[in-house]
Formats: structure tokens, sequence, C-alpha cells
């Protein structure tokens, strides 16, 4: 069986540890998936996302576009520092990612947010992005 929102969180979170610009700023421990606010920052948590089905044809490929977002969270460095790991994760997110069981023909982030968090000093951030994957079933 397979989800391609599993495949796109695990094709961004290893190319996150892989970034040294990103590790530098985020410890590779506090990148992950989930769904709710951090306990250890700063962090990078991934939404689990949503997936439009697009299809298939007539080899069993399956085609869908995946989105989710991507939440950067910071405490007590103020959202400057937020907005620099987003400028890191976007910069390691700007190359190709290496996908298992699918192939991704599109890949971008395509949105940037900062809104502010209403417990003073967490500084919050929202990458989303958009990927358009197929896989064989």
């Amino acid at each position: 069986m397979f989800e391609p929102t599993l495949a796109l969180q695990t094709a961004i979170r290893d190319a996150l540890v892989d970034a040294p610009g990103v590790i530098a700023l985020v410890p590779a421990d506090h990148i992950r998936s989930g769904s709710t606010r951090p306990d250890k920052m700063p962090c990078i948590i991934m939404s689990d996302g949503n997936t439009a089905l697009h299809g298939h044809d007539y080899r069993s490929q399956r085609t869908a576009w995946v989105y989710l977002d991507l939440h950067i969270w910071t405490l007590d460095a103020g959202q400057d520092a937020a907005k620099e790991i987003a400028g890191a994760v976007i910069a390691a997110l700007d190359k190709p990612l290496n996908f298992e069981g699918c192939d991704c023909d599109h890949f971008r982030v395509t949105r940037s947010t900062f809104p502010r968090d209403p417990t003073p000093g967490y500084g919050h951030g929202v990458l989303s992005v958009e990927a358009f994957i197929r896989w064989i079933l």
C-alpha cells in the first residue's frame, strides 16, 4: 500500500536533515511530522497534509496532488529566527527531492507566512508546499 503524503513527508525530511544550513539552525530530531505545538524548539513540524487523487492510466499508474504545510517554531528568538529557518528550508527544498516508491513530476514551495502567536516569545512560520506524485500499484 502506498500513501503519497507519507512519501512527500519522508522526502522533505530527508532533504532537510541533509542540509547543513537547516541543521545549523534546527537539530535533526526536531524535524518531524505531527499536528501539535512542539515540545522541543526550534523545530519544523510537517502537517498531515492532504491528497487530491488525480486518476490512473492503463498501466495502473496512479497520480495525485499532495499539499502540506511545514510549521517552523522558535521560542524566545523572535520572528526573525523563524524567518531565518524558513530561508534555509526553502534553499534546501530548491533541489530535486529523493522519493522512494514513486516519482515526483512537480514540487515547489508555494507560500510563506509568519503569523503572530498569541503567546509572547513564540516565533511561528508556515511554508506551504505542493507536489504532483506518480506511483504504480
